[in-house]
């Protein structure tokens, strides 16, 4: 007995819906991995048949994740080929960082407004002090997810669920693109981290906002330097 409650027991079909998802993530993630950290080069064709041994997995998540990659502009599609990994130019680089300046700076500033309200700001702190350590004694490889994690940190701190949402991919297209051109010290970057991490913890939104586009700005030509002779206009 049930109590005059009907128990409606989920279908097998559902239940295999919610698999498939679970495993298009899955296969996504490594893709992508794959993909910024150059595993996969642009240009590389992502065959359905081989990723779907490759990871155990049926043909239908990782179509469903190669959907995905191409929404998020990872891979490109067509007809003849199949899918790919997309090919970047320079004017992607460059509308990169165009992006960044909007949405990073307004995440900056919300941030500090957020931090000087109470909320709790130390995990950008220890970002900071992680990214420090890994500089002085090693290994610098770990520097630049620190790096990615750290502005993602300040997205997260900003409180605008639709931003953090909006911005995986294009942290994504950072760690990809900065793989590729990395022209700016190590040093330096985390100088510039610090100074934008004290102005959030210390609730100064307007110098937060103005650190942020610094930041990102005198970033945007040392890799389009660097990615001059490899990527197209």
């Amino acid at each position: 007995m049930n109590g005059g409650v009907n128990v409606v027991e989920p279908k097998g079909d559902a239940l295999n819906g919610r698999d498939d998802e679970v495993r298009a993530e899955h296969v996504y993630q490594l893709v992508l991995e794959g993909i910024v950290t150059g595993k996969y080069e642009q240009g590389t064709r992502l065959r359905e048949r081989e990723l779907s041994e490759l990871h155990s997995v049926s043909r239908i998540p990782v179509r469903e994740a190669i959907q995905r990659l191409e929404q998020d502009g990872f891979v490109e599609t067509s007809p003849r080929r199949g899918a790919a990994v997309r090919r970047l130019t320079l004017t992607d680089v460059n509308e990169l960082f165009d992006v960044r300046l909007c949405l990073e700076t307004f995440a900056a500033r919300a941030a500090a407004v957020r931090v000087a309200d109470g909320q709790d700001g130390a995990r950008l702190q220890e970002l900071v002090d992680e990214t420090r350590r890994a500089i002085d004694d090693g290994p610098e490889a770990n520097v630049a997810g620190l790096s990615a994690e750290f502005h993602a940190e300040i997205v997260r701190l900003s409180g605008n669920r639709l931003l953090v949402d909006s911005v995986k991919p294009l942290f994504g297209r950072m760690r990809w693109i900065f793989g590729l051109a990395h022209n700016r010290s190590n040093e330096l970057q985390r100088d510039e981290h610090v100074e934008l991490c004290n102005a959030i913890l210390q609730g100064r939104p307007d110098l937060a906002y103005s650190l942020a586009y610094s930041h990102i700005e005198l970033g945007r030509e040392p890799v389009l330097a660097g990615l001059a002779h490899t990527l197209a206009p």
